[in-house]
């Protein structure tokens, strides 16, 4: 067996071209797990079942796939969580494991039964993984069930709100459900009449005080005067000579006979002061006699009113005859057209129909287009005018417009350059701190160096172990051939003296006892080697056992050194709290 075939690695490792951190392309081992294999088929046949399909994609990465669908199956279930699962695939290892940590912290939240750390799914320990990802496609099925329900129902409402079907009335349902509520506010908020006028008062002349009573009459509470210029006119109501109020009164009633006076007019009237009031009889007596005046003439234009409107109804007349004549003619034209109808075959009453509502549509249409020609006319005048407004606008602010728009320009540019500084810094700065490792980054790469130096003593070991055999063997191999040249050599010789003289003879046998010589001094020197050897392997197993007893001395004093500080800090926090009670003004007081 070759060095090369000794070498190879036995089991289930095999070496696989790995590109490490300074881009140079090398080989690595790589170790399978069964168990593991197993895991991550059952893994992607879930989230394939779940419908996540990007987990066929052969060219994805074990973690992309496995990290993609539970992020994936996260955002199914639809629950309100203060994480962003921002995922991109051929992330980096700070990315990985900031990313790890947020699906941990979101499965917290989430309450899944199943603990996970980070270094679990980013180590892809599949056998961990597992139930956590049925967990989250069972609950992402769940959600999506009861989503579907719900938007089912939704659909179902709004369809019966705004449609119905060909065998029910347009929205019936809708009417039935919103006539009682419609009726309920109806006679809620309905008017009600309050008060009601005495048969015989005389309605009020004026037109403000008529608004105001028929307002009292359905509630609301008409309009009040100030108390300060009610006071002030009952003041000076007192100081009114008695004489002139009774020649006042007297006037009055003469004219009342011919002309009813409003509430409120008499109620200003009686504010007034004395001189005042003769001025205001005056006044009443004159303004009497013009509206006498004016209702005669007012007589007058009525009767003219009427005699236009008589002659305006004879002309009516006129038309209405003219009508019915027409609508006669028509009736008896639509008689014949319903008999000569009668007569026709179903066929070409099916061609008749046709054409009744093809002349219909024809005369909707032409509506239609007027309408629409008015449309277009009207907002053509508007659209020429806006024009007219926005060309008059610009040639009046275009220089000024110009002085704006440079303006802005240059602030953009400015902005722009300023934002380019910030974006470069930024992104300076994002280089300095991913090229700094955090303190998970670190824990991952102790991890990732302890695994790979376990690995490399092992291998180191294992081949110093095919190293010694070869060694061992190459040595055995080689006294061997040795022997047997020296036996072969010995044969001949024999042979050769056998037959020869005695001198032959005395010559082989001396050769023979200086053979026998040097191999008794290789021996010698073979076993002086081993016991140094021996005695090497004694000296290092007894350090061997010093180092293992100053490992288990140091391991009891750590022991008694952790107990000790327990010790220590339970007494300081005792002289803290006695401390604290006695600087209490309380205990100052009592002592």
């Amino acid at each position: 067996m070759s060095l090369s075939e000794a070498l190879k690695p036995k089991g289930s490792k095999h070496l696989s071209r790995i590109i490490n951190s300074e881009g140079v392309e090398v080989e690595a081992e790589k170790r399978e797990d069964e168990q593991q294999k197993i895991k991550y088929g059952e893994i992607i046949e879930c989230l394939i079942g779940a419908g996540y399909y990007r987990a066929k994609i052969k060219g994805i990465s074990e973690f992309d796939k496995v990290v993609g669908g539970m992020t994936w199956c996260i955002d199914v279930c639809n629950i309100d969580l203060d994480v962003d699962l921002l995922f991109q695939e051929n992330s980096t290892i700070g990315q990985k494991i900031a990313l790890t940590e947020k699906i941990v912290a979101a499965l917290q939240k989430m309450n899944c039964p199943f603990m996970i750390e980070p270094h679990q799914i980013q180590g892809l320990d599949f056998i961990h993984i597992y139930p956590v990802i049925e967990w989250l496609v069972k609950k992402s099925m769940e959600n999506r069930e009861e989503r579907g329900d719900y938007l089912q129902q939704y659909a179902i409402h709004r369809f019966n709100n705004e449609f119905c079907f060909p065998g029910e009335k347009p929205n019936e349902n809708f009417i039935r459900r919103a006539l009682p509520h419609v009726s309920a506010v109806q006679n809620k908020y309905s008017i009600q009449r309050k008060f009601r006028r005495i048969e015989g008062s005389g309605a009020p002349s004026d037109l403000l005080s008529r608004i105001q009573s028929t307002l009292f009459e359905y509630g609301h509470a008409p309009i009040q005067e100030k108390e300060e210029e009610e006071n002030g006119d009952i003041k000076h109501v007192e100081a009114i000579d008695e004489v002139k109020l009774k020649q006042m009164v007297k006037t009055m009633k003469s004219t009342s006979e011919e002309v009813k006076l409003a509430p409120k007019a008499i109620k200003e009237i009686i504010n007034l002061k004395s001189e005042e009031l003769i001025d205001a009889t005056k006044n009443y007596i004159t303004l009497s006699a013009d509206s006498e005046v004016s209702e005669k003439a007012e007589i007058v234009r009525l009767k003219e009113k009427e005699e236009a409107l008589i002659a305006k109804k004879n002309e009516i007349d006129i038309k209405v005859k003219e009508a019915n004549e027409k609508l006669k003619k028509i009736k008896t034209r639509t008689s014949s057209i319903e008999e000569f109808e009668s007569q026709l075959s179903k066929e070409e009453q099916k061609t008749v129909e046709d054409i009744k509502t093809r002349l219909m549509l024809l005369e909707n249409l032409n509506e239609q287009e007027k309408e629409f020609k008015e449309y277009c006319k009207g907002e053509k005048l508007r659209l020429e005018t806006t024009i007219r407004e926005v060309d008059d606008y610009e040639s009046m602010n275009h220089n000024s417009i110009d002085d704006q728009l440079s303006s802005l320009e240059t602030q953009l540019a400015d902005a722009r350059i300023s934002l380019a500084k910030v974006s470069r810094t930024e992104a300076k700065l994002h280089r300095l701190i991913d090229q700094v490792p955090s303190r998970p980054e670190l824990n991952q790469y102790q991890r990732r160096f302890i695994e790979l130096y376990n690995q490399v003593s092992a291998k180191y070991k294992e081949t110093k172990q095919y190293y010694t055999l070869y060694n061992s063997m190459s040595d055995q191999h080689e006294y061997l051939n040795k022997e047997i040249k020296l036996l072969d050599s010995i044969l001949e010789g024999y042979n050769a003296t056998v037959n020869s003289s005695q001198n032959a003879k005395e010559e082989f046998i001396n050769k023979f006892e200086t053979l026998v010589d040097g191999i008794k001094q290789n021996k010698a020197k073979v076993e002086s080697k081993r016991n140094e050897e021996r005695d090497a392997k004694d000296r290092l197993r007894s350090q061997l056992f010093g180092m293992i007893e100053q490992q288990r001395q140091y391991a009891s004093l750590l022991k008694q050194f952790r107990e000790e500080c327990e010790v220590n800090e339970s007494l300081l926090t005792r002289m803290k709290a006695a401390a604290q009670v006695s600087a209490s003004p309380e205990h100052t007081r009592s002592s």
